[in-house]
């Protein structure tokens, strides 16, 4: 009772004795805010800055490691299906070839990237280069466009390629990725798009930490032809014979459509695959970042705490040897 009368009694002649605030601990890194500084001439340490700090930070790091394991179960799921589908393309591959330098009038880049975030500079890499090949195959008389797919893709080009933009194709992951829906969205792309060569810009996934930007070149029929007759390797085409009343125009258009479809598909997966193992490092990263600030946070906490338990002890001390004295 005394010494909290004591202490009443010092608060309300601590005005008169010191006219200016008096800073009792300069090592706390975290500076009060006009709402939490106390009345002129009050020694005030406030550790509720500090602990709601903390609960905010362990809450962050509750959602980035349950991130972390969704993303894991979303990786599991996806990545059996992205090495199934690297069997689909291989031979068209073997068979028609991937000629990324060949010279064509109308280009289509497209752009396979995510419909979320937080998954690190996956989406970035796509879009530069997909700005790279728009750049290199642009000119005075070619025509150069992009198919974009996903939100991310669209947020970045949208804002100074408009213009070239032909198609958008959004919430593509919604539902579980199987040939059936790429092959109807590949048929959706064949019949708004004109095109010479289509150039599909994705992300090869190599592990949870390694991915590369990957491009894959489908031809029209017309320019396969075109370098049939020119030699290279698709002057080995000539050596097949054709079976059944198709002429060679239709068989190269449906090989063609196939073949668009098939390399869709696979990118569509391996870009999936590198969007959860992206994730999964960013939101590793996080919360390791996370746990590093709780304990600087914890070790400020500690020493405002212990700083102020100091200086009411101090005022104690002091106002029990000025009664004595």
């Amino acid at each position: 009772m005394a010494m909290a009368a004591l202490r009443r009694e010092g608060r309300r002649f601590a005005p008169l004795i010191s006219p200016r605030p008096i800073t009792a601990v300069r090592s706390s890194p975290i500076a009060p805010s006009h709402q939490d500084e106390g009345p002129i001439g009050v020694r005030y340490i406030s550790t509720q800055v500090v602990r709601n700090r903390m609960k905010s930070v362990k809450n962050i790091q509750k959602i980035t490691k349950a991130m972390k394991m969704v993303a894991a179960s979303k990786l599991r799921a996806v990545q059996t299906k992205a090495e199934n589908s690297r069997g689909l393309w291989q031979p068209f591959t073997a068979l028609l070839g991937d000629l990324p330098s060949v010279d064509v009038k109308k280009s289509v880049v497209v752009t396979i990237s995510s419909d979320k975030g937080l998954c690190g500079g996956i989406n970035s890499t796509s879009v530069k280069m997909s700005k790279g090949i728009h750049k290199l195959n642009s000119g005075p008389e070619k025509e150069t466009k992009y198919v974009i797919l996903g939100e991310k893709a669209k947020a970045q080009l949208i804002r100074d390629s408009k213009k070239d933009i032909q198609l958008i194709i959004t919430e593509l992951q919604k539902n579980p990725l199987n040939y059936t829906q790429v092959s109807v969205l590949a048929d959706e792309i064949l019949k708004n798009v004109e095109f010479d060569a289509l150039r599909i810009v994705f992300n090869k996934f190599h592990s949870v930490v390694s991915f590369v930007p990957t491009v894959s070149t489908v031809l029209s029929p017309e320019i396969v032809e075109r370098e049939a007759e020119s030699g290279g390797k698709l002057g080995d085409l000539d050596n097949y014979e054709v079976e059944g009343g198709e002429t060679k125009g239709e068989i190269l258009q449906n090989l063609a459509e196939f073949q668009f479809s098939c390399v869709m598909f696979n990118a569509v997966l391996e870009n999936a695959c590198s969007e959860q193992g992206a994730r999964m490092s960013a939101m590793d990263s996080s919360s390791r970042n996370a746990g590093d600030m709780l304990d600087r946070l914890t070790l400020t906490y500690n020493r405002t705490r212990q700083a102020s338990i100091t200086t009411e002890l101090i005022e104690i001390i002091s106002g029990a040897s000025a009664l004595e004295g």
